[in-house]
Parts: C-alpha cells; sequence; structure tokens
C-alpha cells in the first residue's frame, strides 16, 4: 500500500505556528500577573500628639481615597472622626479629642469604604494623665516645598525631641507647619520632656505620599524659623549659625602712625540739600515672611504714597480695617483684638497711581510671651496646635518591634511600633489574586503539545522524503 506524503512545508508551518502559540500563552501567565491594583489599605499608620484628653491617627495609601477612624473607649468602638487633610487623598490624618486621661482608647480604620485593623484587633493606645498647667508655649515652624519650588500643602510633618514622643502636625495651603514642642511628653506620658535651646536635637521628617518624604536636623535655637524642607532630600541644619541680640559683630580697623592729614580741595561746592525720595508704591516694614513674633497685639507698620487708603485683611480671625498713609508717607496698624497663639497671615491691598489694585501677603507666627500653653489641629492652619506624643503599647499581638529612632532617608519610610515608642503596625489585608493558575498552565500545556506535534509531523516527513530519494 502506498503512503501518503505529507508536505515539508505544512510540516513546517504547523511547527511555527506551535511555536508562536506556545510563547503567547506563556506571556500571558506573565499578563495574568500584573492584575494587581493599588490598595485603599492604610501605610505607615502612626499615633501621635497625645495628651490627657486626645490623639492624633495619621496613615497614607496606595490609590486617592477617603478615610475615617473608628475608635471607642472598648473594642465594640461605635465612634467616627473624619479625615482632617481632605475629603479623599494620598495623606490622612484624624485627631480623636474629648477624651478621658489616663483611659485606653481602641480604633480601627476605614478606607475606601472598608475596615482596616492590627492583625485582626484594633489598635490600642492610652491618654496621658492629667500634668497640670501647662508651661510657658515654646515653637517651632516652617515650610515644606515640592522638588519644583511649589508649596507641599497638606503633608505630615513630624518631629520628636531627643527621649520625647513625637508631635505632628499638617501643611497648609502655603506649605507652613507648626508644632508645639512644649507640651512633649517622656516616652513613659508620666511628664514634660525638657530640652536645651542649643543642644537637644529635633529630628523632622515629612510624608508625603507619593509627593515623596524628606528629613531634617536642627536645635531649637534655629527652627524658628526651620529653613525650607524640601521633599526627597535629607537636611541637616545642625551648623546654622544664628546672632542673638546679645552677640554683637567684631570688627578691627588699623589706622596709620601720627596725624592724618586732612584732604582739602581747591574748589567750593555749594552744600547739597538731602533730599527724601519719593515713595510711589506701599511696603510692609514690620514683618517678614513666615517670622516668628512674641506679641498677641502686634503692630505692623511701612510706608506709601500720602493719602493712599489701605485695605488690611488678617486671618485665621478674619480681621479687616482699612488705615490712610499720613503725610510723612507712612502708616501703622495695630489688630483690635489679640490674635491667638500658631500660623496667620496679615494681606494688605491698595489702588496705586493708575488705578491698579495692588497687594501684599506676609505668613507669621504668633507665639505668646507668657501665658498657657494651647492645643491645635495638626492641619497646618492657623487654628491653635496640639501638642502630643505617642502611644503606650499594651500587651496585645503586635507586629514584630522596629526601631525607628531615627529617620531615614529611603523614599517610603515605614515606621514601626516600638515597647518603648510609638505604636505603628502596619495592617496586613488581604492582597487580590494575581491571576488564575489553571488557565495558565492549561494555557502553557497546550502551547507545549502543538510544539511537540509539529515537531513530530515535520521530522517525519522529512524521514519519509529521504527515503525516497
Amino acid at each position: 500500500m502506498k503512503t501518503k506524503k505529507f508536505p515539508t512545508f505544512v510540516g513546517l508551518l504547523i511547527l511555527t505556528i506551535g511555536a508562536v502559540v506556545g510563547v503567547l500563552l506563556v506571556q500571558n501567565k506573565q499578563i495574568f500577573r500584573l492584575g494587581a491594583q493599588p490598595s485603599p489599605a492604610p501605610k505607615d499608620v502612626r499615633i501621635t500628639n497625645i495628651s490627657e484628653g486626645s490623639f492624633t491617627v495619621s496613615w497614607i495609601t496606595e490609590e486617592e481615597t477617603s478615610g475615617f477612624v473608628d475608635w471607642g473607649e472598648n473594642q465594640s468602638l461605635g465612634n467616627l472622626a473624619t479625615d482632617e487633610v481632605a475629603e479623599t487623598g494620598f495623606v490622612h490624618s484624624t485627631t480623636i479629642k474629648g477624651l478621658k486621661s489616663e483611659t485606653t482608647y481602641y480604633f480601627k480604620i476605614i478606607s475606601g469604604g472598608k475596615d482596616f485593623d492590627n492583625n485582626k484587633i484594633p489598635w490600642q493606645t492610652k491618654t496621658a494623665p492629667s500634668l497640670g498647667a501647662s508651661p510657658l508655649a515654646k515653637l517651632i515652624s516652617g515650610s515644606v516645598v515640592a522638588a519644583t519650588g511649589s508649596p507641599a500643602k497638606g503633608v505630615l510633618v513630624f518631629a520628636q525631641l531627643a527621649g520625647a514622643n513625637i508631635l505632628s502636625a499638617i501643611t497648609s495651603e502655603e506649605g507652613n507647619w507648626v508644632i508645639t514642642i512644649s507640651n512633649a511628653l517622656n516616652q513613659d506620658l508620666k511628664s514634660r520632656a525638657s530640652f536645651n535651646e542649643n543642644s537637644t536635637l529635633i529630628e523632622i521628617s515629612v510624608q508625603g505620599g507619593p509627593a515623596g518624604v524628606a528629613t531634617a536636623k536642627i536645635y531649637p535655637k534655629d527652627a524658628r524659623p526651620v529653613p525650607p524642607i524640601i521633599l526627597g532630600q535629607v537636611h541637616d541644619f545642625r551648623n546654622l549659625t544664628s546672632l542673638t541680640s546679645e552677640e554683637i559683630p567684631e570688627s578691627s580697623v588699623v589706622l596709620p602712625e601720627g596725624p592724618i592729614p586732612t584732604p582739602t580741595s581747591g574748589f567750593e561746592v555749594e552744600e547739597e540739600k538731602e533730599k527724601t525720595p519719593a515713595i510711589d508704591t506701599v511696603t510692609i516694614e514690620s514683618i517678614d515672611e513666615g517670622e516668628t513674633i512674641t506679641s498677641t497685639s502686634p503692630e505692623f507698620f511701612g510706608e506709601g504714597p500720602p493719602g493712599t487708603t489701605i485695605t488690611i485683611t488678617v486671618e485665621s480671625e478674619t480681621i479687616s480695617d482699612e488705615v490712610t498713609v499720613s503725610s510723612f508717607g507712612s502708616w501703622s496698624w495695630s489688630p483690635p483684638q489679640s490674635l491667638t497663639e500658631g500660623i496667620h497671615k496679615i494681606t494688605i491691598t491698595w489702588r496705586d497711581g493708575n488705578g491698579i489694585l495692588q497687594s501684599i501677603t506676609r505668613n507669621f507666627v504668633v507665639q505668646a510671651a507668657e501665658g498657657p500653653s494651647f492645643e491645635s489641629t495638626p492641619s497646618g492652619s492657623t487654628t491653635t496646635p496640639t501638642p502630643t506624643a505617642t502611644p503606650t503599647p499594651t500587651n496585645t499581638p503586635t507586629p514584630t518591634p522596629t526601631s525607628t529612632s531615627a529617620p531615614t532617608p529611603t523614599p517610603t519610610p515605614t515606621v514601626i511600633a516600638t515597647p518603648t515608642t510609638q505604636l505603628t503596625p502596619t495592617p496586613t489585608p488581604d492582597l487580590p489574586e494575581a491571576g488564575s493558575l489553571t488557565p495558565t498552565l492549561a494555557g502553557a500545556i497546550m502551547g507545549l503539545g502543538f510544539l511537540i506535534f509539529s515537531a513530530f509531523s515535520a521530522g517525519k516527513v522529512i524521514l519519509k522524503d529521504t527515503k525516497k530519494f
């Protein structure tokens, strides 16, 4: 019986198709594994700003989402606190107020509509005992900017004195922040932390989520304000030199020996009268951008064209008034009521000689020279700052402790709780399936089968052709 021959080119074609199908199916395995999406799970969870009646919870997320804190005096929880940064975003912070002193509180984080906890149990922290009257308020302040130079608004700023718990704040629309370091508590929460203006190190870290992170080191005397912190960089401001009012610059002058001859001129020049230059614009000379002042009733002053009407607005209390530049070309104004301690903004507006509306804005920090300290929300706005510290963990299951004594310049630092510092566990939600393994294996086997069948067919055809000859 004559055997029917199989064309060689058909075998080669089957072999090629089998190889291509096998490669494509194997590549599909890689495609299946790329299906994971950014998770709303909270990362870098930190508990800061603990006082006898409040504490702050902060975290970041991989996707832009909304967040809440469900808290209570027992694990049943039942109280909701909203995010103070924005309705949706990558950076989140919530301050829980009106609490009892020396009381343990529990909480979960609601992110993207899902509940997250600390390894199947709520996080917990304890408020500080009542420590009596607060000391004289000592503030530090500064600003955070992006690598492009634009203000970094709504990012978290953490500050820690050596041996004390961590305090936090949120930058304002202009990227400014303020923290009251005099209310920092020692790690056992039983007393206020002491510090030396010249030698106690302050470690500052900034968490901006996808915007980046930054760190800085500085002494208290140079932190009013801290030089601008740039996201993505590591700063060391410990070598800054500051000139106090008690320090007078020195200079040396070497005079020639003998009498100094008086130079004479053969020309007689009529003495000109000193002329005062005309003032063609309004200025504000009493305060610089970001300056810290120690009076709640400051006086603002400057110069301008005589007779110009100036509108002055101070925020956050939104105080507005008008003054007129005097005939001497100067103006001054004081707010009719005392300003609260914290970040403020003054804006002066006027119309120039061409009728065009002009304005000048200055941001400043009020630090009272005397009186009790105050609390503020970490919103970076002009409300009063809330001094707090880090929680004391209790005997509940917690992740492996990791030391966070010094911030590191890694792109996305995660601070984890230690038995003596802060409780910063990272939740471990279920991750989405990377892809189905069964279809992938089936596809790979089919491709391999095509490849073997094609090779066998092609070999058989080639062998028969060889016999024919």
